[in-house]
């Protein structure tokens, strides 16, 4: 059985649009700072999921379609676009399973999402504040005993 939703106020309303609004700027931002280094959106998201994979390898294209939300087919359009770019690498895993194919930025690939990750990380430290006035202050969540 579902709960009884609770009403919102139109404080609340007011808070969620602030942050939606909030998120729909940094998207936008983030696709002109994007566009500024010769990358879609999509293409700056990619070399973001192949270099915050936490296993040194690389990802392999499932793993990659599933950080992008995207399907399997669709991502390997984007790689090849990217590829041919000379931002990537495919590389066959040193897996039992030779099929693997694991991917890895190129030093320039890493350049320019170096030079995107610093600009971010910077305005996400703006935008804090911003999700600070929508939900409150983070708390940590209590310890069992």
């Amino acid at each position: 059985m579902v709960p009884p939703l609770t009403p919102l106020d139109d404080g609340q309303y007011a808070k969620l649009l602030t942050f939606r609004v909030g998120l729909r700027q940094f998207l936008h931002w983030s696709a002109q700072r994007a566009a500024s280094v010769g990358l879609t959106p999509a293409q700056h998201q990619l070399l973001l999921a192949i270099r915050g994979h936490p296993d040194s390898r690389g990802p392999n294209v499932g793993e990659l379609a599933g950080y992008l939300c995207t399907r399997h087919h669709s991502a390997v359009q984007l790689i090849d676009r990217t590829e041919q770019l000379g931002l990537i690498a495919r590389a066959r895993a040193e897996d039992p399973d030779r099929r693997i194919v694991r991917l890895t930025l190129t030093e320039a690939g890493e350049e320019k999402l170096t030079l995107l990750s610093t600009t971010h990380l910077e305005e996400l430290t703006r935008l804090a504040s911003l999700v600070t006035t929508v939900v409150g202050p983070a708390t940590t969540a209590r310890q069992a005993p």
